[in-house]
């Protein structure tokens, strides 16, 4: 690779290192899911600034191309994030489904006071 795509490497990662920290400054972003993306901006990081390192984890992997590897460990780093979300929104699918019933049944107990007080208010 040249030096240049590493150097693309670097600033792609400092840009991604300041964009979740921003996020995070803002409360834009949470913590649980910022690890991820740091962890991605710091390999990425490790990998533009020292590519020696990159050929020699290639080496020990066993996979030809430094770029199959990079490619390799971005995909494993979604696919981490997708089943984070993925649990997430399962429990946020929970939460929702027992707000929805407990609505349900404060909104009939509430018709039911209601009837029950419009019945006395007429014998009265």
């Amino acid at each position: 690779m040249s030096p240049t795509s590493y150097l693309l490497g670097v600033a792609a990662a400092v840009i991604t290192f300041v964009v979740v920290v921003e996020l995070l400054r803002r409360r834009r972003l949470r913590e649980r899911h910022a690890v991820w993306w740091l962890l991605a901006a710091l390999l990425a990081l490790i990998a533009g600034l020292f590519p020696d390192l990159l050929i020699w984890a290639t080496s020990v992997v066993g996979v030809v191309l430094p770029t199959n590897l990079v490619f390799f460990v971005s995909i494993a780093v979604l696919f981490l994030v997708c089943i984070q979300h993925s649990a997430e929104l399962t429990d946020l699918e929970s939460e929702t489904r027992v707000l929805a019933e407990r609505t349900a049944l404060l909104e009939l107990r509430l018709s039911g006071l209601e009837s029950a007080q419009a019945t006395k208010d007429s014998e009265g």
